[in-house]
């Protein structure tokens, strides 16, 4: 039976539709929640994966400087990934090693080997905004970005690069963050990042980061090979290039072990 069409259910058929109309109706917050949340769950089960990173520093002048790295990554089930960095060249970075736990909830967990001191040094949370081995990226950046880590507020539709996006507010839950917020254009038919706005404690745009160079693995994990962040405040940037992804590495807990970060090769 046709509700919408049949006369003897007027009430019935009114009602309904302004229930599901208002079923429907989200507020800004809870359509930002959801995208985010979305985003989140289109990159779940790749267990784990490692790539190669060249990271290119420039200066407000363009002059440059590169380093070497490889990373590892692994999905922890209800919590956030555990990674590494390893830097392979220059000679005055070689050797040097970071390690990261990520929480769902409360604060992360980051050691970081140097091996001119030859000692492993935990990352304090009140340090999170500090600057990763003297790059544009902070310590909290290069963490996996859990939902729970931030609340989250829908603010438009609108095109990036002639790509449809969302752009949506997330509000850093740790007042130890040094964001007051980032502005993220979130691509509406793959539910990937393609460009963060970081916003400083006084609410002043601080970076840009652009996710560029997208590739598919699995027929389902999208990675971006282009990482390129902009300090607007200083002239400075970094960029960092992705290569030779792999997944299905069969990594373990142990394979993340920050009493052996002096021993990674």
């Amino acid at each position: 039976m046709n509700l919408i069409k049949n006369t003897l259910f007027p009430f019935l058929t009114i009602s309904s539709l302004y229930f599901a109309s208002a079923a429907l109706a989200e507020t800004p917050e809870q359509k930002g929640l959801a995208i985010a949340r979305e985003v989140d769950t289109r990159d779940l089960g790749f267990g784990d994966s490692t790539a190669d990173i060249t990271m290119a520093l420039r200066d407000q002048h363009g002059n440059e400087r590169t380093r070497k790295m490889r990373n590892r990554t692994m999905e922890v089930a209800g919590d956030g990934d555990k990674s590494i960095i390893i830097f392979d060249n220059p000679g005055d970075v070689k050797g040097t090693a970071f390690l990261s736990f990520t929480h769902k909830t409360g604060s992360d967990d980051q050691w970081l080997f140097l091996p001119a001191l030859k000692r492993i040094k935990k990352i304090s949370s009140s340090n999170k905004a500090g600057a990763f081995m003297n790059s544009e990226f902070a310590f909290e950046d290069i963490s996996s970005q859990e939902v729970e880590k931030y609340t989250y507020r829908y603010l438009r539709d609108e095109t990036f690069e002639g790509t449809p996006v969302f752009v949506n507010e997330s509000d850093p839950v740790d007042p130890k963050s040094g964001y007051s917020k980032l502005e993220v254009s979130i691509d509406k038919a793959r539910y990937i990042p393609l460009k963060i706005d970081f916003y400083d404690r006084g609410e002043r745009l601080k970076k840009t980061l652009i996710l560029s160079d997208y590739t598919q693995y699995l027929e389902k994990y999208w990675r971006a090979h282009t990482w390129s962040m902009k300090n607007h405040q200083t002239g400075k940037s970094t960029v960092l290039t992705m290569d030779n992804w792999n997944f299905a590495n069969g990594f373990t807990d142990k394979d993340f072990n920050k009493n052996s970060l002096s021993r990674i090769k």
